[in-house]
């Protein structure tokens, strides 16, 4: 078989059924081009085993990467992803046109020694995390849609329920008496019976995925250490590690408030002046499920403990709708939930709740001052760590404007 023994680089457009790949040597001349049929994976390892091992293969990150590069590092080749963004653009710089063979060549002229274009490439453990946790993700999202075409079924019909949670034990057992009863038409209790079965095993798999999280998260500890702080629990916990993979590729908190779009980018034109900032806003290019993990522990986080556990209704409704436009609040929590993933020291026992510190400790050695302002991260002597106290700056105006419209509710202000 010959073997392409002058070829530095190479290129593969993937697509579902087969891949273009073009090959270059070290003064970027195409060698050679493949096309790669999927169906026929011995043959697919045949044409493979032309290039030299080690080869550098620039696979775009577009759907069903994962697979192709388990393969191509079983045939000792070296598989790097590219951002399909800005691939894009660096194509465009060269030529409008976009063909298969256009997409193969751009990818295989990538500058080798530089990392604008690379993208993390997780490991089978972390993408197996990612799965589990979108498989949950979509039994939750067809739980609520049952629950929602539920509720039109007795809306169209007239039935007027007075419970709160129409699926909790009262609830239930209207829905089953509904099933039995001559209230609703024939048609109606069919498809009744029909939504409540579905409910019960949906329910059944969330439970299964839930005991899964909780597995994996008991031999995790980061994952432990996650479940510490303020506002995450188990599923919180899992997502955040599944979403990130490995803390230790970012270099600060910064960088993973940038991955997770919690970071603003300036979009500024015209003469700076002292005003506040125009023309920002929130990244596209990150993980949106970890932008959603990191808004709902901070809502938790400031809910819970405003009032010892206890919120209210229209508490919950006026952080919702200032967190809309404050994202402070969110990249505080980011970068402190980084510096607690990044600690070396494991946790030992079972899980403690996070309780803030009453004093901090100063030193005592002779000669030298107390230090007036603790370390960043470090509770303070009312036991409010910094991050707290920024939550509760933000929200304790319209918290207490939220609480006071409500009526007495026996509890005190926030800012008291």
């Amino acid at each position: 078989m010959k073997v392409l023994s002058n070829v530095t680089q190479t290129g593969l457009d993937n697509h579902r059924k087969f891949g273009n790949l073009t090959a270059r040597d070290a003064q970027k001349n195409v060698v050679a081009r493949m096309k790669l049929d999927y169906t026929n994976r011995r043959a697919m390892a045949k044409q493979l085993a032309q290039l030299p091992p080690g080869t550098p293969v620039i696979v775009e990150s577009s759907f069903g990467w994962g697979w192709l590069c388990d393969e191509l590092a079983e045939l000792s080749l070296s598989p790097r992803l590219a951002s399909a963004a800005k691939v894009s653009g660096y194509r465009k710089l060269t030529t409008n046109a976009k063909t298969n063979k256009i997409d193969a060549n751009t990818l295989s002229d990538l500058p080798r020694n530089e990392n604008w274009w690379r993208v993390w490439l997780a490991p089978q453990e972390v993408r197996d995390e990612r799965e589990l946790l979108q498989y949950r993700m979509g039994l939750v999202q067809c739980q609520t849609q049952t629950k929602l075409r539920i509720h039109a079924l007795l809306h169209r019909h007239g039935i007027i329920q007075p419970h709160s949670d129409l699926f909790g034990v009262a609830g239930r057992k209207l829905l089953d008496t509904l099933v039995e009863s001559d209230t609703l038409r024939d048609t109606a209790r069919v498809t009744l019976r029909g939504h409540l079965q579905l409910l019960d095993q949906v329910r059944r798999q969330i439970a299964v995925a839930t005991r899964l999280f909780r597995k994996h998260l008991v031999r995790n500890a980061v994952g432990e250490r996650l479940r510490t702080c303020p506002g995450i629990g188990l599923v919180l916990a899992y997502t955040i590690l599944a979403e990130v993979g490995d803390f230790a590729r970012f270099a600060n908190g910064r960088k993973l408030c940038a991955y997770a779009c919690l970071a603003p980018l300036a979009d500024d034109s015209g003469e700076q002046d002292d005003s506040r900032p125009q023309g920002r806003h929130v990244g596209h290019a990150g993980r949106r499920t970890l932008k959603w993990a990191f808004i709902e522990a901070t809502h938790g986080a400031v809910i819970k403990d405003t009032y010892s556990g206890t919120s209210s209704t229209g508490a919950r409704m006026v952080v919702i709708e200032t967190a809309t436009v404050v994202t402070s609040p969110w990249r505080d929590s980011c970068a402190t939930l980084y510096t607690s993933a990044r600690r070396k020291a494991a946790p030992t026992g079972r899980r403690r709740r996070w309780r803030p510190r009453s004093s901090h400790r100063q030193h005592d050695r002779p000669g030298r001052r107390p230090r007036s302002n603790p370390r960043p991260g470090a509770a303070r002597a009312d036991g409010n760590s910094p991050m707290r106290l920024r939550l509760r700056s933000v929200y304790a105006a319209r918290l207490d404007l939220a609480m006071a419209a409500a009526g007495p509710c026996g509890r005190e202000p926030l800012n008291k």
